[in-house]
């Protein structure tokens, strides 16, 4: 008994790992495809200069000023940083499935929001230094519009890290932890729409086809994504590293940062100034979640059929 009850857990952590390897597969695929479309909602959420044009046109300004590699800047860090916090967030995820599947009741979208908040906050904690170093990575050889803005000099990912706990302190690295907290809504979200969806597609038991799968990310990531972009422009602020705030430190220096930054950018840019940048946000992160959940959903599909026939082979 003690044996079985040990490769059911084996299983069960092998099945999450699978989860956890091919979400963070199907997400580096999907960003680098779509990698440019975040350059430009980086650059109009950042620098206040910069006009919002229609997503086009600022990639063509990039390119023509900056080199067309300029729209792959800090393409690296981007995708090192995805990579780990879609594996932490669908490890988190489908273990949390795996206990509840196991509990009393049947799967509904509370549980779901539930266990991708939990996952969310789990997955930020981890992962928030090398967004911040990201960030900063990201925007190193901008020619910013807005001359406030200076200059950082890394040579890459380990010196940023070393940089930025000599210069700064190791606080910094957790830059924009409270809006990211918060900011757990969006997957969240994303994740119990996308789970209620594909439950009513796949009732009675009906195959699921990959262009159904792509809508239904999609609409999931669209709905999320506008709900919590006001937030997401602040975060990114804050983790660029160059606001001043009032001094005030810790958690009540955060807020009030939060609700500095949001009063700010209302006085300065209306209230539509909050959702400065939503195209290219909503062009790129819709395109990226549809194509990272059908990358996902094919090779979970794939890797779960081939562990069937190899246990058939050893029986």
């Amino acid at each position: 008994m003690s044996h079985n009850g040990g490769s059911v857990v084996g299983l069960l952590s092998y099945e999450t790992l699978v989860h956890a390897v091919a979400g963070a597969t199907g997400s580096v695929t999907a960003m680098t495809v779509f990698f440019p479309l975040d350059t430009a909602k980086s650059r109009l959420q950042v620098d206040d200069k910069r006009k919002a044009q229609s997503t086009p046109v600022i990639l063509a300004e990039i390119a023509k000023e900056e080199g067309f590699l300029a729209l792959y800047r800090g393409w690296f860090p981007v995708i090192s940083s995805l990579c780990c916090s879609n594996f932490v967030y669908f490890y988190t995820f489908n273990a949390l499935k795996k206990v509840a599947a196991s509990g009393p009741g049947k799967p509904r979208p509370s549980k779901d929001l539930l266990m991708g908040m939990v996952a969310g906050v789990v997955n930020v904690i981890l992962t928030t230094p090398m967004w911040v170093v990201n960030t900063r990575l990201k925007l190193q050889g901008v020619r910013f519009r807005n001359e406030d803005l200076h200059q950082t000099h890394y040579r890459g990912i380990f010196d940023a890290f070393l940089q930025i706990i000599a210069n700064e302190g190791v606080g910094t690295l957790w830059n924009g932890t409270l809006p990211s907290l918060i900011l757990v809504l969006n997957p969240a979200v994303q994740f119990m729409i996308y789970e209620a969806m594909k439950r009513k597609a796949g009732k009675g038991g009906q195959k699921i086809s990959s262009a159904k799968i792509f809508l239904i990310g999609a609409i999931a990531k669209a709905i999320a994504t506008t709900a919590t972009y006001p937030l997401q422009t602040i975060q990114a602020i804050l983790r660029f590293g160059q606001y001043r705030g009032d001094g005030k430190g810790g958690l009540m220096g955060s807020v009030s940062s939060i609700f500095f930054l949001f009063m700010d950018r209302i006085k300065k840019h209306g209230f539509l100034g909050l959702y400065k940048g939503l195209e290219a946000k909503l062009l790129q992160t819709v395109l990226t979640a549809a194509l990272m959940f059908v990358v996902y959903e094919k090779i979970t599909a794939a890797t779960f059929r081939l562990m069937g026939l190899s246990k058939k082979l050893k029986h």
